[in-house]
């Protein structure tokens, strides 16, 4: 039981981390350049507009891939 303990401690830690984070962007606009690096696709047209975060999807899939790497190691 106490492993599991752990998990829901460490989860819920990173759930508040990542709602403190989302908090702070939207009151200091900390994360303005997320969402518009050079690559993600953008097009508006006539009545339609079009958005694709591809390469700000693959930083966050890059990130989460290290953090859970460096946790894998953590766990040995």
């Amino acid at each position: 039981m106490s492993e599991i303990g752990k998990w829901v401690f460490l989860t819920g830690l990173v759930f508040c981390l990542v709602g403190g984070l989302l908090f702070l962007a939207g009151k200091t606009n900390i994360f303005g350049w997320f969402g518009r690096l050079p690559g993600d696709i953008h097009y508006q047209g006539k009545g339609v507009e079009v958005y694709i975060p591809w390469v700000s999807m693959l930083l966050v899939s890059v990130f989460l891939s290290l953090l859970l790497q460096i946790v894998a190691l953590l766990r040995r």
